[in-house]
């Protein structure tokens, strides 16, 4: 990957030089580094308030609450998983992050969810049916309001930057259900 991005750059340089325009090129790398700067830096905190939130979540006992509301459908989703096993929450935690759109943000709590799943795996080192549930699931990340997409879009002044909630929306449930749809049409023909 790396040769393809040094690849990419001097023929950039070249194009630049030969056509006169390598003092723009040189201004747009600076601007395009700061508005990555920029967008990271406030792509972090929003990570970071979301993180403090499940803190909170976790430290509060709240969160037992809210995974109690999603019992339910993270029940029938993960049918072997005991209901108080400590999966049930991370779980919870992910998808409510994913939910809100904060992928980044998710990361660590899936991770943290895979670890609890693993530990009621018997085979160590293979992979259950319950986290091939969960990777889907969280791959797919159903997004009710994706926080970060419409973080990005008004720090960019759009003109309406939560008309994306929708259609997001849509994509993600329908991404989310023909991914778990096929996984399950898989387990039933490979059993």
């Amino acid at each position: 990957m790396n040769a393809v991005w040094l690849i990419l750059f001097s023929v950039s340089i070249v194009f630049a030089i030969c056509t006169g325009n390598l003092e723009a090129f040189t201004k747009s790398i600076f601007e395009g580094a700061k508005s990555a700067v920029e967008v990271s830096l406030f792509l972090l905190g929003i990570v970071s308030v979301w993180m403090g939130i499940t803190r909170i979540l976790e430290d509060s006992g709240l969160i037992y609450r809210i995974a109690h509301l999603f019992k339910p459908v993270i029940s029938r989703l993960f049918r072997n998983i005991p209901g108080d096993h400590p999966s049930i929450s991370a779980i919870t935690l992910n998808v409510l992050a994913n939910l809100f759109g904060l992928g980044n943000a998710a990361t660590p709590l899936g991770i943290k969810a895979m670890q609890e799943l693993d530990t009621l795996n018997e085979h160590k080192g293979e992979i259950t049916f319950e986290m091939m549930i969960f990777i889907v699931l969280n791959t797919a990340s159903i997004q009710l309001i994706p926080f970060s997409v419409i973080g990005i879009l008004a720090s960019y002044n759009a003109a309406n930057p939560a008309g994306v909630v929708l259609p997001v929306l849509i994509a993600t449930v329908i991404s989310a259900v023909t991914a778990l749809l096929i996984l399950f049409g898989f387990r039933k023909v490979l059993k």
